[in-house]
């Protein structure tokens, strides 16, 4: 993800950073959003709550770098040079995030930000729209390799990727494994080989 630009002054320590990112990330899966309180996360990390909040506007926006860290860590783009396998692995890692206990954060910080247009704000600019730009380089090389299809929305395609993953993890009317992964980038890349174009 790229971080919060800090505010003017002293640039950010990289080990204390990651020590703030890695103690919230320790509370989240704890307790969830309500235990990752910025005196926590302070005492934790051993980083001052002066310090926190000159790189963070609040503990929202910490969860969100430190939720999104983790979810980069487990799910990375692999870059196989195959569109369809770097899709296989990306949606594994990605469904075993959202089924360990921090990516079930991933529920509560969306039911945060339903009632906060800042915090809605955040959640799209700081994670989502980070994520996506992991994803769609992974698109944008399949469409380039002539493996994918150039006629159809980007966005779309890659919902229908992550958005089953998403939907199990909140709704849990089924499992969250590689077989569901697997499964779901099967089916999307049924529609979206480029060999399938004339067939539709």
């Amino acid at each position: 993800m790229a971080s919060q630009v800090p505010k003017a002054g002293r640039p950010r320590s990289e080990p204390a950073r990651r020590a703030v990112l890695t103690a919230c990330g320790e509370l989240l899966q704890q307790g969830g959003l309500r235990a990752a309180t910025t005196d926590r996360i302070a005492a934790l990390s051993g980083v001052s709550k002066a310090t926190i909040y000159k790189w963070w506007p609040n503990k929202y926006a910490v969860a969100l770098e430190a939720f999104l860290s983790q979810m980069n860590a487990e799910s990375p783009d692999p870059d196989t040079g195959s569109a369809a396998e770097d899709f296989r692995l990306t949606v594994r890692g990605t469904a075993r995030f959202y089924a360990s206990p921090i990516g079930r954060i991933f529920a509560q910080l969306l039911a945060e930000a339903q009632s906060d247009p800042t915090e809605a704000s955040d959640l799209i600019g700081r994670l989502v729209t980070s994520r996506r730009g992991v994803v769609r380089a992974i698109w944008d090389r399949g469409v380039l390799r002539g493996e994918l299809r150039d006629d159809v929305d980007p966005d779309v395609a890659l919902d229908l990727f992550f958005g089953p993953l998403v939907y199990r993890m909140l709704a849990g009317h089924a499992p969250l494994d590689e077989r569901a992964a697997d499964e779901v980038v099967r089916v999307a890349l049924t529609g979206l080989n480029r060999t399938n174009r004339n067939k539709t």
